[in-house]
């Protein structure tokens, strides 16, 4: 059987057994035809049946959630961890609370956190977990008591050597808080079990800004490997968590331009550039929308969803010379990466976790003028500085900001390399979606196959 026919394969298996999740054939869809040089080239991994194994999640964990609301009534969810591959570590990957997760939503994190964690250089396995709660409208009470409920049985699947979850969309600081308020009553251990702490117990500075600095870092390291830098350059940015913010912010640090930001009602657009402190006050401290955001710079317009056009998403309508996707997965199609180039932009560097659909980034790939950074490698830098936290922790050490952020530029540097590299060994030079892949890939199914079939 070729290598291709085997992959076919192997996809069709998925479609059946796990019907329906249809985001985590769409993650395993990318990866798996990424693999094809590698697997032609080094016959170890078909005979080792790698590719069957690595799709299978080690352990899958669903259960019930319920919490009383503000009205004393009972109110339940269903709550997921998935555990996908240890090869490298301690299960690691955060934790998502909104109404779309479902168990494709966390099989396909979990399946890119694998490989996302490899390219760290950390030792990290793959696993995510979440519910289909919405903390958007609930109010503290409601949350606390909910991420208490949550970790009454998540407790007995984490802990600092096994499976280390972290935030995710949902779930910050404040989460976080109670969750691992929780974990400590119900276990009496005083660990790193969880990583997002608060600074005052156990956090690592920069952890906030690690995902959208990192997405920026990357960007920086393509640009520079093509003759070229931020300085000067109009960029899109979507999302208005962490990853956007943080994106913003280090833009403008490198000389950037950064004109928009979005959320689940629409899209600001700033000539100007974003008013990071605006920004900031409203989504971290006021938790408004950014329908407000106008009421207080006239320089922005605020277009709302409904306002789209039916199939594109409105912020990538806006010219721009680079596109940072940092809201959530598949936002940016193929309709909107053509809008992207016929408005000039020439590099896309995805903070979010796969907001390219795969038309979307065929057509990226297909363009010689174009730089794309996958999310594998380009969002990493929350996991790695996740992984940081965790040395901390097992340590009993404080860095400081700069000794964090340090750390955090070189791993982002050593993944552009590693990325890039594999894709010149594999004759595809530039091609970072392939060079992320192998190269995240091998690193797991090498210690695979060393620690055998189980």
């Amino acid at each position: 059987m070729g290598v291709h026919e085997y992959i076919d394969q192997t996809l069709e298996h998925i479609k059946r057994t796990s019907p329906g999740q249809t985001t985590f054939l769409q993650a395993a869809t990318e990866i798996l035809r990424n693999l094809e040089p590698l697997l032609s080239r080094e016959d170890k991994y078909l005979k080792h049946r790698i590719i069957d194994r690595i799709v299978m999640p080690e352990r899958t964990t669903m259960f019930r959630v319920t919490y009383m609301n503000d009205k004393n009534e009972p109110c339940s969810h269903f709550g997921y961890r998935v555990e996908f591959n240890s090869a490298l570590g301690p299960y690691k990957g955060g934790l998502r609370f909104h109404p779309s997760v479902c168990l494709d939503i966390i099989k396909f994190l979990g399946f890119e956190q694998i490989f996302k964690n490899s390219l760290t250089g950390l030792s990290m396995g793959g696993g995510k977990g979440g519910a289909n709660f919405d903390p958007k409208g609930k109010s503290d009470g409601e949350i606390m008591r909910f991420c208490q409920a949550f970790m009454y049985e998540l407790y007995k699947l984490i802990g600092d050597v096994k499976d280390v979850p972290a935030g995710d969309i949902g779930v910050g600081g404040r989460e976080i808080g109670y969750m691992f308020g929780a974990y400590k009553k119900l276990t009496n251990r005083f660990d790193g079990a969880l990583t997002g702490k608060g600074l005052n117990w156990g956090g690592s500075l920069a952890r906030t800004e690690a995902t959208g600095y990192g997405s920026v870092y990357f960007a920086k390291e393509m640009l520079q490997k093509a003759g070229g830098s931020l300085e000067g350059k109009v960029c899109a940015v979507s999302g208005a968590g962490n990853v956007a913010i943080y994106t913003v912010e280090k833009l403008y640090q490198f000389g950037a331009l950064p004109v928009t930001v979005s959320d689940s009602t629409g899209f600001i657009y700033d000539k100007e550039g974003i008013d990071l402190a605006l920004l900031k006050r409203l989504k971290e401290v006021e938790r408004k929308g950014l329908v407000e955001y106008v009421n207080e710079k006239k320089s922005a317009i605020f277009t709302p969803v409904s306002s789209y056009e039916a199939g594109k998403n409105g912020v990538w309508t806006v010219p721009c010379d680079a596109a940072f996707p940092s809201a959530t997965q598949n936002e940016l199609h193929l309709a909107d990466i053509k809008t992207l180039y016929a408005n000039g932009c020439r590099l896309v560097c995805e903070g979010a976790n796969m907001p390219s659909t795969l038309d979307a980034i065929d057509f990226m790939l297909s363009k010689n003028d174009f730089l794309f950074g996958p999310a594998k490698a380009a969002n990493a830098g929350g996991v790695a500085t996740s992984g940081l936290e965790m040395s901390q922790n097992a340590s009993m050490q404080k860095w400081t900001f700069d000794e964090v952020d340090n750390k955090l530029h070189t791993i982002m540097t050593n993944i552009f390399e590693d990325s890039y590299n594999t894709s010149v060994e594999f004759g595809q030079a530039g091609n970072l979606v392939l060079g992320a892949n192998i190269a995240g890939f091998r690193k797991v199914a090498d210690a695979m196959i060393d620690q055998g079939y189980i």
